[in-house]
């Protein structure tokens, strides 16, 4: 004889009929949690239960204030790509935007030092920045470049140019590849706060060092820290038969 069910798993899979019957489409709204506790007949705990696995398994994502909509492909980008933030936006067909959460000139401690070839405790630059599309918070990066091939940078203005058109037009630096390592991780006070996510909630942590030829010769230009929301935003890797 079959244990009886648990009333949050009953109604997760309720709804995910719903969104594979297409009775609620991509970026459409569920019913709220009153709806659904009236609907179902079940309570509060238990709507919330089964909505939060949803949301973990990316059928759903929250904003706040709005509601619980349902997840689809509208945000994603290839692994592989070289593009910048800002020029995978655009790809999509939506509005990039950036805000500035600092940008300074500091003193290279040893880790950064050695990963960008450069001597610790000599000046780096060093950008945080939120990125948006539509409208709606992406991710927020931490770019750290070597000053001295950047003198004047901090007088750009970064939440309005790209940083690595920047790096091309002004800077004459011909951008040429990457190294990236990424891992599954929870959002922590600061980074759920600028990207307007509850604290715990999961996110792709991104790092990495972007290189470039300067003079003719290539060196590591940027090192990266880059957190991904994950309720909105999907990654694909294009693979090719060789």
């Amino acid at each position: 004889m079959h244990e009886k069910l648990p009333k949050y798993y009953v109604l997760k899979h309720k709804i995910i009929e719903m969104i594979e019957n297409e009775e609620v489409k991509e970026g459409d709204s569920i019913p709220s949690e009153y709806e659904l506790v009236s609907m179902h007949d079940v309570s509060r705990i238990t709507v919330r239960r089964a909505i939060d696995e949803l949301v973990n398994e990316g059928y759903l994502y929250r904003v706040h204030g709005k509601g619980t909509f349902v997840k689809g492909n509208a945000f994603k980008q290839d692994l592989m790509s070289m593009a910048s933030c800002t020029d995978a936006i655009v790809e999509l067909g939506l509005t990039p935007g950036r805000k500035v959460i600092s940008q300074q000139i500091i003193k290279c401690d040893k880790q950064r030092a050695r990963k960008l070839e450069i001597i610790d405790n000599t000046d780096v630059f060093e950008l945080h920045r939120i990125y948006y599309a539509d409208g709606e918070s992406l991710n927020t990066t931490i770019a750290t470049l070597p000053y001295k091939y950047f003198k004047g940078i901090e007088g750009h203005d970064f939440s309005r140019d790209s940083l690595y058109k920047t790096l091309e037009n002004e800077f004459d630096v011909k951008i040429t590849r990457s190294t990236r390592t990424f891992e599954a991780m929870i959002a922590y006070e600061d980074v759920a706060d600028y990207l307007q996510i509850s604290e715990g909630q999961p996110v792709l942590l991104f790092s990495g060092i972007t290189y470039g030829l300067i003079k003719g010769k290539e060196v590591p230009v940027e090192l990266f820290k880059c957190h991904y929301r994950t309720d909105k935003f999907k990654f694909y890797i294009n693979q090719v038969k060789i």
